[in-house]
């Protein structure tokens, strides 16, 4: 499987402008840039994106590895806080918090927790990022 994503940039790094597409069509010609990346403006950015498809991996891990142990997850919304650092090498994502709140009937706090931790260790996106990964997780009722 194979899956595609484009920007197009135009300008100088604080005064230029730039689009992200996704083959999907989710994004089409999304505006982003400086303000957006590092002033907090409104308008999407790369660690924004780096971080929904590790919330969207991980969930989808942790659903797998809970069915396959017999639960089904009546909920799991996580987040993923992205840290990007200025280091001496440059810019750098130095660290992806994932701040999970779930609703598993039948699953104990530790069982929860041993398959949460798999997931984040074995989802493809935790796997590709060199970066340090931590997990809060809870169970709600």
């Amino acid at each position: 499987m194979n899956r595609s994503a484009s920007a197009v940039w135009q300008g100088g790094l604080k005064d230029g402008q730039g689009t992200l597409s996704t083959q999907s069509g989710v994004l089409s010609d999304q505006p982003y840039g400086f303000h957006t990346r590092f002033e907090d403006q409104p308008g999407t950015n790369p660690e924004e994106l780096i971080g929904a498809a590790h919330a969207g991996c991980f969930s989808m891990a942790l659903s797998m590895l809970l069915g396959q142990a017999g639960f089904t997850a009546e909920r799991i919304a996580t987040r993923a806080d992205v840290t990007l650092e200025k280091t001496d090498a440059g810019f750098a994502i130095s660290a992806i918090a994932l701040d999970l709140a779930a609703r598993v009937p039948g699953i104990d706090a530790a069982q929860f927790r041993q398959i949460a931790e798999q997931a984040k260790e074995g989802c493809p996106v935790s796997r590709v990022l060199n970066a340090r990964i931590s997990l809060d997780c809870r169970l709600e009722d």
